[in-house]
């Protein structure tokens, strides 16, 4: 595939962003701000235990309240079977099923137990203290150290061990255990002058979203039901609700509201299911919102862990072996990032003898969810903090000692692949030739380097693209715009147009006006909707080629598009004045009818990113406080459509890991309860904690994609 040049007009500028003033006047509607007449609340009701057998729920008395309109519990939901799988994207309905409600057991402090609906917040509060539910406590256990004992207590009689032979016999909270291996470990240790051997833990923290998860379902009197809410996909939620609910994917309309921040923690339902049932049941309208404290409680952070890498390497420095075994906490059921942390660990090096182990542990904690490349995080916290202390050892400069062992291309890699070109080498590069790095440090004072390292994915993505009767453009897209895609999406189809950027309008199509796109996750979206767009709008330059060659009766492969207008090829194709949008979207009902196109597409080509930090950090001696004074941040973006939303998504991401390092965690109480569910308590760094990050772009393009785009967020 070609790679468009780098000299653009409007990829790689820092337009205007189209929802910017939507947002910052309050105008932009989220998943709370939507309300129909006749509207109910509905509410939560959620296990105060940790682990506990339901032993009976009596829903009687809330039911006779009045203005309460409809009640359920896990009873009224399909039951999935466990005997296979059910995926909607990444997640296993079997488990998603079981952790939206409850239903023989609850298995962490926060599970829904049951739910209902009423004429008001207030009511439908009192409601739930109405519902009698009689718990026979367990014994629970949320550290991932104890889970993997052989006499801690089992949360699931049906769970046993994946990925190992022969198949145990008896259940375990281990859940799956994974490996990646390539060459010969044992060989690969021999051969090394210096090892070292660290274990590393880390907790579970909070995607950071301000916005709660909020949404607002209507179904009507022939089974249509309408959703509107804020995630991170919409086809998702969709395709998970008919299946939780068991409904036709068909029968149900799913709108995107604007959202609030999700980094993750938006991709997969909480209330859409409930709130369904609720509104089926009672026949009017249902909106739900959870509080900030029920987001803590019951939504998905991402894993807490317990890490053993090992290391070792030549005196000159060659890394000659590698292992690493990631446990992760799953939380209730199945389904942590370790795979992608095994996958992600030794990624950026270049190393004959790795063995990288993923252990999926349950536990009596909300189930985990997704954040920010899910795993690689903790991976590279473990894998790097080695590192530095392996290159200390042996007298050699840290990013010298990576560039001495960086991965570049034709590297095949401990996951499988074998790199195209790939820009690590030039993060490294950019570092190291970075004021930063060579900067004097004060008394007390040190400085990081650490590397990073995500696989990018593609997917299913749709766009389409209008003409306008004006000769403006609409461009519209399935996805979610978290980190900037409008944007991205206008550039891209303002320059193929060769327009200007403010002639083009972003929307993003609810599930009945645009082909399937799948969630808004993993650094997908430019990549994939980009290549979506790109293609759509190559089909609408021949349609407008196609019209131009139609006005001028000549042959269409005689008419070129340039710079906004179609236009004779040559000289020998005839004389005529340059026809503009304008000029073709006036004529478009005598030339054959609207202009437009559309496209829908499994991405293909995803290709890796690669980032080289630097820190620079202050410690109190008598305190032990930590202030962050200089952090710069350097990664391979391929191309960056827009330079400003990429730097912020990489300024938000350090901001996320600074918080991660030094404040956030979530705390339990030997009663297996959350002891800060709240911003007030659960501290996030602001502003003041954070010096100015200094963001250095590099792109060496994606050869699979035409715009040379890997991914940032």
């Amino acid at each position: 595939m070609d790679v468009k040049v780098m000299d653009n007009k409007w990829i790689g500028k820092r337009t205007i962003r189209p929802d910017g003033a939507d947002k910052v006047t309050g105008r932009a509607a989220f998943g709370a701000d939507h309300s129909l007449p006749g509207m109910l609340w509905g509410k939560v009701l959620r296990s105060p235990h940790p682990h506990a057998i339901i032993k009976s729920i009596n829903l009687g008395k809330a039911a006779s309240l009045p203005g309460v309109k409809a009640v359920m519990s896990g009873d009224d939901l399909p039951i999935i079977p466990l005997d296979k799988p059910l995926m909607v994207g990444p997640a296993d309905m079997r488990y998603v099923s079981r952790n939206i409600m409850a239903r023989d057991k609850v298995m962490y402090a926060g599970h829904a137990v049951a739910a209902v609906a009423a004429t008001s917040s207030r009511i439908a509060q009192e409601a739930l203290a109405l519902i009698e539910v009689d718990y026979e406590i367990l014994p629970h256990v949320i550290d991932v150290e104890e889970a993997m004992r052989p006499d801690a207590p089992v949360l699931h009689d049906f769970l046993f061990t994946g990925g190992v032979t022969p198949k145990p016999e008896t259940p375990s909270n281990i859940a799956n255990h994974l490996e990646f291996k390539i060459g010969d470990l044992d060989a690969g240790f021999a051969a090394a002058d210096v090892t070292v051997e660290r274990t590393f833990r880390t907790k579970p923290v909070h995607q950071g979203y301000i916005e709660p998860h909020a949404c607002l379902v209507s179904v009507a009197m022939d089974g249509q039901a309408t959703i509107w809410s804020s995630s991170q996909g919409h086809f998702m939620v969709r395709n998970a609700t008919a299946k939780l609910t068991g409904m036709a994917v068909a029968d149900i309309h799913a709108i995107p509201m604007e959202i609030g921040g999700g980094f993750g923690g938006k991709t997969i339902v909480y209330l859409e299911p409930l709130a369904m049932i609720l509104a089926r049941k009672s026949g009017s309208p249902v909106k739900m919102m959870m509080s900030r404290e029920e987001v803590f409680r019951a939504t998905g952070p991402t894993s807490g862990s317990y890490n053993t890498v090992k290391i070792g390497a030549t005196k000159k420095g060659k890394i000659t072996a590698a292992s690493a075994v990631f446990r992760f906490q799953a939380g209730a059921f199945p389904g942590a990032p370790a795979r992608p942390a095994a996958m992600c660990a030794f990624a950026p090096y270049n190393i004959e003898n790795v063995e990288s182990v993923g252990i999926d542990v349950v536990m009596n904690r909300a189930k985990s969810n997704a954040y920010r490349a899910p795993g690689s995080p903790i991976a590279a916290h473990a894998v790097e903090s080695t590192l530095d202390e392996l290159a200390d050892k042996l007298g050699i400069d840290p990013v010298e000692f990576r560039l001495q062992n960086a991965a570049e291309e034709g590297v095949k890699s401990a996951y499988g692949p074998t790199f195209k070109k790939i820009g690590f080498v030039e993060t490294l590069q950019a570092a190291k030739a970075h004021p930063h790095y060579d900067a004097p440090l004060g008394p007390n004072q040190g400085r990081g380097v650490a590397c990073g390292f995500w696989f990018n994915v593609g997917g299913e993505s749709s766009a389409q693209l209008h003409i306008n009767e004006d000769g403006t453009v609409t461009v519209i897209t399935g996805h979610p715009d978290i980190g900037g895609s409008r944007a991205s999406m206008v550039n891209i189809a303002a320059e193929m147009l060769g327009i200007d950027y403010k002639n083009v309008r972003a929307q993003i199509g609810d599930t009945n006006a645009i082909g399937i796109s799948a969630t808004t996750g993993g650094s997908r979206v430019t990549f994939s909707a980009g290549m979506a767009v790109t293609k759509v709008t190559e089909l609408v330059k021949q349609t407008l080629r196609e019209r131009a060659a139609k006005i001028w009766d000549i042959d269409v492969e005689a008419v070129v598009w340039k710079d906004g207008n179609a236009r004779p090829a040559g000289s020998n194709a005839g004389e005529f004045d340059p026809l503009s949008l304008a000029d073709l979207a006036a004529k478009a009902t005598a030339t054959g009818g609207p202009i437009n196109g559309q496209v829908s597409i499994n991405a293909q080509g995803a290709a890796p990113a690669f980032a080289t930090h630097i820190c620079d950090v202050e410690v109190d001696p008598e305190t032990g406080r930590v202030e962050i004074i200089r952090y710069t941040a350097v990664q391979d973006a391929g191309r960056a459509v827009h330079p400003s939303y990429v730097e912020g998504q990489i300024q938000g991401g350090v901001a996320q890991g600074v918080g991660w390092a030094l404040n956030e965690e979530y705390i339990y109480d030997e009663a297996g309860q959350l002891e800060n569910p709240g911003f007030l308590d659960y501290r996030m760094p602001v502003a003041s904690d954070l010096p100015m990050i200094d963001t250095v772009i590099v792109e060496i393009p994606n050869a699979d994609h035409p715009h040379g785009i890997r991914g940032v967020g």
